[in-house]
């Protein structure tokens, strides 16, 4: 056997190379890039800004309180992508009442502080931007609202923001994550639709519109929140997709529920079972450090 032929087997090819070298980059990177992506997509398609005030006040705020909350925290300043990320989503999701700004400077603060104010074991609990849209639209329901359908269903700009979004999910580590939830959406509003009596694709055609694009991408997969281990994330992420289940049927019924649980039943449920799910996580992570830890 030639060595050319040695060497052309043994050497992996350009895509596997460059998806290699993907490895080394620190996934902020990548999910920044994947939310730009879904900035610029929405805005060239869709004008879906609605302002590019809207998005300098939410990018001033979220990296101006990141900026001073860990110089007083710990002394130093960190890497603000993570505080990027979180000026981006709330610009792309929080739609106020007319011109108002005001939802996107409490909103930033909220997102940011809520990293260094709600923690547990050094560990902040909520994904930032899911906390602060839900306390949006439990506080000021008649003023904000959250996007819904700004994208439509144009099947290009879908499918690129998918492609994306799959790979750069799978490249994280966190595909498993997204493919759980999206799936128990299908599985569980095909149920729900069959035992009201109801059309199943208009119950399950949300999952294609850009809110929860943004929700499987971003903030259920957050690396910071989620448990850890691949089975519990799974498991979690079934929960998740549950609970948005009953609080969608509580609105079938006609329960008075807060009007946020009705717009966005998704951010409420991983609202409730993902701090839950991090906080057990995190003490069965230290009562098994300190077993490893103790003398025998």
């Amino acid at each position: 056997m030639s060595e050319a032929t040695q060497v052309g087997r043994t050497e992996p090819n350009t895509l596997v190379r460059s998806w290699q070298r993907t490895a080394k980059v620190d996934p902020r990177y990548l999910i920044s890039f994947l939310i730009t992506l879904v900035l610029v997509v929405g805005q060239v398609r869709y004008h879906l800004l609605g302002g590019y005030d809207r998005l300098v006040v939410a990018l001033a705020v979220c990296t101006g309180t990141e900026a001073l909350l860990s110089w007083f925290d710990r002394g130093k300043l960190v890497n603000l992508l993570s505080a990027y990320i979180s000026g981006i989503s709330l610009t792309l999701l929080i739609k106020p009442q007319g011109s108002a700004l005001w939802p996107f400077v409490i909103g930033g603060f909220i997102a940011i502080a809520s990293k260094y104010v709600l923690r547990y074991r050094e560990n902040h609990l909520w994904n930032p931007t899911n906390f602060a849209i839900a306390t949006l639209l439990l506080v000021a329901p008649d003023r904000v609202s959250v996007l819904s359908h700004q994208f439509g269903n144009d099947v290009t700009t879908n499918l690129v923001i998918w492609i994306f979004g799959l790979i750069i999910a799978a490249r994280v580590g966190v595909l498993h994550i997204t493919l759980t939830y999206v799936l128990s959406f299908l599985v569980l509003n095909t149920a729900r639709a069959t035992l009201l009596g109801q059309p199943v694709m208009p119950e399950i055609a949300p999952i294609t519109g850009p809110m929860y694009q943004l929700f499987v991408f971003f903030m259920i997969t957050d690396p910071r929140t989620v448990v850890r281990g691949r089975r519990r994330q799974i498991v979690v992420a079934i929960l998740i997709a549950i609970m948005e289940t009953l609080i969608r049927l509580a609105s079938d019924r006609g329960w008075a529920l807060p009007t946020g649980f009705n717009a966005a039943p998704a951010f409420y449920a991983l609202a409730t079972v993902g701090p839950i799910a991090k906080w057990l996580d995190l003490g069965r992570n230290a009562k098994a450090s300190a077993r490893v830890g103790a003398p025998a």
